[in-house]
């Protein structure tokens, strides 16, 4: 029943979409269904203005082992590993382009196309049990595509570390590299998630889906278009009706009254 619907997708009152990758007797791996799914979820998102969090979490034990492997290997052909990746891509590349932050809910094993995942969302919180790998060498598969958001998290010689002995790390190690913001026991998780979530609601969503765009527009640049770009942006910013009332009531000593989207 599970992969007949393969991800859930619920919002909240306050605007909080939640994903939940429901293939728990797979582990959560990426069938062409699933990934399908999260596509039509990301391209529903892309102009939602109702929506200001979007939570990814999972079902079951784990959070991803990755790409499903008995899938692939059933049709072991180029055109369809080639066709398969670049629909992942397309999955990692829309959740960087959502204009609301996107926060891994991470327990489990989170694993080669599964911690690619994790890296490639914009926050991370990570179960003090989770235990994170980019394990595709095992299996002599050199882990490309997980390797593009994780070398934009860890240090170089971290993630290539991961990356050539295929090796678990914890959720402490996790921390201390930068892949995940915060490490919470595993009756807290959803408390923790639920403290990041309750503060990016209370700032402006458009000067949040501005700083995003900015962010991950930058750190690509020289720093000289970067400084161009962030002073562009940083001036349009400023003439947001948001931003006019969050320095007015600076300014009065009073809290802010922002629009409701």
């Amino acid at each position: 029943m599970q992969d007949e619907q393969p991800l859930l997708v619920e919002r909240d009152a306050r605007g909080v979409v939640t994903l939940t990758l429901n293939r728990p007797q797979a582990f959560n791996a990426l069938s062409d269904a699933l990934l399908a799914a999260l596509q039509g979820a990301i391209d529903a998102l892309r102009d939602d203005a109702q929506a200001r969090v979007v939570v990814l979490r999972a079902a079951g034990r784990a959070f991803c082992a990755g790409h499903d492997l008995k899938e692939m290997r059933a049709q072991p052909n180029h055109e369809r590993c080639a066709d398969l990746f670049a629909r992942c891509g397309r999955v990692m590349l829309g959740l960087l382009a959502l204009p609301q932050p996107v926060i891994a809910r991470v327990h489990g094993i989170a694993t080669a196309a599964g911690c690619q995942l994790v890296a490639q969302c914009d926050l991370a919180v990570a179960s003090s049990d989770a235990r994170f790998a980019v394990s595709g060498i095992n299996v002599g598969l050199f882990c490309s595509t997980p390797s593009v958001p994780l070398v934009r998290n860890l240090p170089r010689k971290k993630a290539l570390e991961m990356l050539l002995t295929g090796e678990f790390i914890d959720a402490a190690q996790a921390l201390d590299w930068g892949l995940v913001n915060r490490v919470a026991a595993p009756d807290a998780l959803d408390a923790e998630v639920e403290s990041l979530v309750a503060s990016i609601l209370t700032k402006p969503a458009s000067a949040v889906a501005m700083g995003k765009e900015l962010f991950y527009r930058q750190i690509e640049m020289g720093q000289a278009a970067a400084y161009q770009l962030a002073s562009q942006t940083m001036a349009c910013n400023f003439m947001h009706d948001d931003a006019l009332e969050g320095v007015q009531a600076f300014i009065d000593k009073r809290p802010p009254a922002w629009r409701a989207s």
